[in-house]
């Protein structure tokens, strides 16, 4: 059993486990908040574990700090009682500050990925089961990685041996949220690193008061006297205008696409094809910050598809997937690794497609676009910009598209309409290269006349790749997309990838539900009555356990069924035990 969920919530005046001073004077942001009291000043109603809200956003909040002796120390973890495996720990120590050639002076903001790696794991949070139903497949929880979202502060201090005070806050969550937990770093850090007041339990104990991620709503989420006003997506309801709030997010996740891909605009279209295909990609960056959003800008570029792949945003040689990585003995596995550190220049030689982008730099009004070269030229550590990759295109580049981006430079149109058009533009091509493949697995399912109430409802059909390649010159993407080439060739490939694999094990999944949920309106339907008049005792108690492990499943795995209908199978179960002998009333009910 998890601490966290027999552990009592520490409460805010209560010693703060940290080298801080208890009695340094607190400002009025951090004193505002307690536990007991929510941000309207109205006692709130507790939740029924302790952390309970606080863990349906975040796993824990850490802060690393540098130690002239240790190096990067893991100098706390909140709540304390949140289990890191001492890996996890080494891990986030390294992977929260810049490589030492980044050269970050000042705040840095940045994020990355981490593989979970074993040690005893808390419960999902309770509200968990109904997200994973209501949210889109590509902001769904992780169950085998954390993401880390750092805030890293370095700035001259003579009072420190070194010269420099050196420190990252690190919010550790299982949600994709980039935009809304940045903004929540950049509203608490400041406050920590400056005042050093024990303001992150007070934080903490405010997030554990918020309302759970609920998709298809804006939630006012109050933080240090501050209301962020943040939309949580569905896949069916777009994102809506927003009242105006002290800080208003577009999104929880969605980046500045246009800013990350300004210097590869121009390969946009070969860098969608190389995230389709699931390929082995390494972006090396000047800073953390950069390489970690032009990552999570190119994971992102498949929307509404899932990147299905392992991503890196940042990662160093002290990673412990770092000789899985690095070994020439087997082919590189399909990950997208974010680099700063120009030593992988030499280690990652022979992976297939290095990004390497420079500083953002503007060429006259016109972002310099980084050239296609052949990975041979990828020797020195003082490698130019560009993209290294033998890859060619399977689909025409969509000149129209480049020429109204680059147009939109020079007229200084806003990023965010700029990246508006891009992310359109992709959402559109993943859609038409997605529909042939929904429409073909759509016609797997078997037909409803075919589902009867006393047999197993029938199977999905496989999918048969030819007979999916037949429809393709009725239903192809060219019904809904203008881009020429060998969209075939491009299928052919996209089977083998882990993309593939991923859709279609969500897609079979989805329809398995539906089969079983419209197997139970079936049965609800029936004439259970006249059913049992020919049956043995046998066969009436079989059906009542079947039908009592159909309605479990049924509210275990949320399936897309009506509550009526669920009550009407729970009155049939009772229906028919009330018709058996005595005995087998007894035994059937406590069973």
């Amino acid at each position: 059993m998890d601490v966290r969920s027999c552990a009592h919530p520490r409460r805010a005046c209560e010693p703060f486990p940290s080298e801080l001073d208890p009695a340094a004077p607190s400002t009025s942001s951090c004193t505002s908040s307690s536990s007991s009291s929510s941000s309207s000043g109205v006692p709130a109603a507790q939740p029924s574990l302790p952390w309970a809200r606080f863990s349906s956003w975040l796993e824990c909040v850490c802060v690393v700090t540098f130690d002239l002796e240790l190096g990067q120390a893991m100098e706390l973890v909140y709540p304390s009682d949140f289990r890191l495996t001492e890996k996890e720990k080494t891990s986030i120590c390294y992977l929260s500050f810049p490589d030492s050639y980044s050269g970050c002076l000042g705040d840095t903001q940045f994020s990355f990925r981490l593989r979970q790696s074993g040690g005893q794991r808390s419960p999902p949070p309770p509200d968990d089961g109904d997200y994973a139903r209501r949210a889109p497949v590509t902001l769904q929880r992780e169950p085998a990685h954390y993401f880390g979202y750092v805030y890293f502060r370095q700035v001259k201090d003579s009072s420190v041996k070194r010269g420099y005070f050196q420190k990252s806050l690190v919010l550790v969550s299982r949600l994709p949220f980039l935009n809304l937990f940045q903004s929540l770093l950049s509203l608490i850090a400041p406050e920590y690193f400056d005042k050093l007041v024990p303001c992150l339990e007070a934080v903490c104990n405010e997030i554990d008061q918020w309302p759970s991620p609920d998709p298809g709503r804006t939630l006012n989420l109050p933080v240090m006297g501050v209301v962020m006003q943040v939309p949580c997506p569905s896949p069916s309801v777009p994102l809506q205008n927003l009242l105006p709030a002290p800080v208003v997010l577009p999104s929880v996740h969605e980046l500045d696409l246009f800013r990350c891909f300004q210097p590869v605009l121009i390969h946009v279209q070969m860098l969608w094809e190389l995230m389709l295909l699931g390929e082995p990609i390494v972006v090396m960056a000047p800073s953390p910050t950069i390489s970690s959003e032009t990552v999570l800008a190119l994971t992102s570029c498949l929307a509404p598809l899932k990147f299905c792949c392992d991503y890196r945003p940042y990662f160093t040689i002290h990673d412990s997937e770092f000789k899985e990585y690095t070994t020439r003995t087997q082919a590189p596995p399909n990950v997208v690794l974010g680099v700063t550190n120009p030593f992988f220049i030499k280690a990652l030689q022979h992976w297939p497609h290095i990004l390497r982008v420079g500083e953002p730099r503007l060429s006259g009004d016109l972002p310099k676009q980084v050239k296609v070269k052949k990975p041979t030229k990828l020797k020195t550590l003082d490698t130019k910009p560009g993209l290294y990759t033998a890859y060619k295109t399977f689909l025409h580049k969509d000149k129209a598209l480049i020429k109204r981006l680059l147009k939109g430079i020079q007229r200084k149109r806003p990023s965010e309409v700029q990246s508006a058009l891009l992310r359109r533009h992709l959402l559109e091509l993943t859609q038409s290269f997605i529909f042939p493949l929904e429409h073909y697995m759509a016609s797997l399912m078997p037909l409803q006349r075919a589902i009867t109430p006393w047999k197993n409802p029938p199977q999905i059909r496989p999918f048969r790749q030819e007979d999916f390649m037949r429809t393709l010159e009725q239903a192809g993407p060219q019904l809904t997309c203008v881009l020429k080439g060998d969209w075939l060739g491009l299928y052919r490939r996209f089977f083998k990838s882990p993309n593939f694999d991923g859709w279609y094990r969500h897609r079979h999944r989805e329809m398995t539900q539906k089969l079983e949920a419209l197997h139970l309106e079936v049965i609800c339907e029936a004439n259970i009555l006249a059913w049992m008049k020919d049956k043995s005792e046998v066969e009436i108690v079989d059906l009542v356990l079947k039908l009592r492990e159909k309605l479990a499943r049924a509210r275990c795995h949320h399936l897309p069924v009506k509550e009526e209908t669920l009550q009407r199978v729970g009155l049939y179960i009772e229906t028919i035990i009330g018709s058996l002998p005595e005995d087998l009333q007894a035994v059937l009910h406590h069973h």
